[in-house]
């Protein structure tokens, strides 16, 4: 058994089997760590002596022949942003370089409850700010199939170190492809709830306590490699929690396990007026002869006539004003109320639209991103597609859409472009429709070719 590489799930059977230890199966996934840290930079805050006495307890728990939970044991990180008692979160961000929360949130009390054992926090860009995973405490994080490349972001630690084998699982967070993008760009699964699904509860420092501005278009979800773990984790964590009053009261139900030849999927090898890679739109279309040859009825995706640029305008514009309000002083000019709820009355006429779309088709199969994993450099830099400069605030635009609209969208490795670097696919479906989202990804896994592991791993 490749610990190191094996799954959320199998590690889980393995040590409540007795086949492997807690201890065991955390040292795999430390030594991988320490072999590969210096060159991707994926994991930043390492609790090294904390996790081994936890896993200790884990062991000993097993011994006694207690309950065990669907994580007893498993090592896990996760984005340096969720807030944890026991280990600090900074964002990338100096003025939290040594904050540490009073509570663990509830997503991350939700995964230790479950058995799991938090190793260690992943990097990302400061403040979550950026598609590329960088800051001034922890530097760069390099893309494990070339480390010239990005791994993403803001979710890039997150994605590399599932990647790379140092931990089997992450969650991050998404308000402008921030997971799905990563996953992307490194070859894992990264799922985005629908909205108000997965407490956004102590999701960011918080020494103050302020009141939380980010209530809209942010979504914390499951990275990993493979669909399965996706949803074993997605269950875990999603659902009220007493904390996050947003969350709606919606069952959380089990992955299905769906036919093929009962699936409509639309499919969308771009959207108008958004650029894409030539390989990217080539691999939605090769998947979908794929499907249509399994079975699956597949038809050109009729978009909502919407405008989507404007989308991500009235997106951008939404999040200014949440980031504005957040700020310790007002603005001199605040923006007046009516701004807010035009905004929102806008933004609902796209849900409307979206929600119709899902209507006549189970899912929606289109990019994750117009590229695959770029070079590193200055954030706002022009990015080539296909030989022509595209702009860099394009990067986010076909998972941005979906954080608009707010509904459930997940990325999926399939295959390589000519540079042999991951390409990553979008699924969307349905609002509060994440574990039949998952139940097809699940059926087309093995129509993708699944996760590979980066060559040198």
């Amino acid at each position: 058994m490749d610990l190191a590489f094996s799954s959320t799930i199998d590690l889980a059977a393995a040590i409540a089997a007795r086949k492997i230890s807690a201890v065991e199966a955390l040292d795999a996934h430390l030594t991988q760590i320490d072999r590969h840290s210096e060159a991707v930079n994926a994991v930043v805050n390492l609790d090294r002596e904390g996790a081994r006495e936890r896993a200790k307890q884990a062991d000993a728990v097993q011994a006694r022949g207690d309950a065990l939970g669907p994580l007893h044991g498993v090592p896990f990180t996760l984005k340096d942003m969720h807030q944890t008692a026991d280990m600090k979160t900074t964002v990338g961000f100096a003025p939290f370089a040594d904050y540490v929360a009073k509570a663990d949130s509830p997503v991350v009390a939700r995964l230790k409850a479950a058995g799991g054992i938090l190793i260690g926090k992943t990097n990302v860009a400061t403040m979550l700010g950026d598609w590329q995973s960088d800051n001034p405490l922890f530097g760069r994080t390099s893309n494990p199939w070339n480390r010239s490349r990005t791994s993403g972001g803001s979710s890039g630690g997150a994605a590399a170190a599932v990647a790379t084998g140092m931990t089997p699982f992450d969650v991050g967070t998404d308000m402008q492809d921030s997971i799905r993008l990563p996953s992307a760009f490194c070859g894992v699964y990264g799922l985005k709830p629908t909205e108000h699904r997965v407490s956004l509860a102590g999701a960011f420092p918080d020494p103050n306590g302020a009141a939380r501005s980010v209530r809209l278009m942010s979504c914390l979800g499951p990275l990993a490699r493979s669909v399965e773990d996706l949803a074993l984790i997605y269950k875990i964590i999603a659902g009220p929690d007493g904390a996050d009053t947003d969350l709606a009261p919606v069952p959380v139900e089990a992955m299905p396990r769906l036919d093929l030849k009962t699936l409509r999927i639309a499919v969308a090898p771009s959207f108008p007026g958004f650029p894409v890679a030539g390989k990217i739109a080539a691999a939605v279309e090769s998947l979908a002869k794929r499907l249509q040859s399994a079975g699956v009825i597949v038809e050109e995706a009729n978009l909502p006539e919407i405008d989507l640029h404007d989308d991500l305008e009235q997106g951008g514009d939404l999040i200014g004003m949440m980031l504005e309000a957040a700020q310790p002083e007002p603005p001199e000019q605040p923006k007046p109320i009516t701004n807010w709820f035009e905004a929102l009355a806008r933004r609902d006429r796209s849900i409307l639209a979206w929600d119709r779309f899902f209507e006549t088709c189970d899912a929606l199969l289109c990019p994750v991103a117009m590229t695959t994993a770029f070079a590193h450099c200055e954030p706002g830099t022009p990015i080539e597609v296909d030989g022509k400069e595209q702009s860099y605030w394009m990067l986010p635009a076909y998972g941005a859409v979906f954080n608009y609209s707010g509904h459930p969208a997940l990325s999926l490795p399939c295959g390589q472009d000519r540079d042999g670097l991951p390409i990553g696919l979008q699924l969307v479906g349905k609002r509060w429709s994440e574990s039949r989202l998952l139940g097809i990804a699940k059926a087309i896994e093995a129509l993708t070719g699944g996760f590979k592991r980066p060559p040198g791993y």
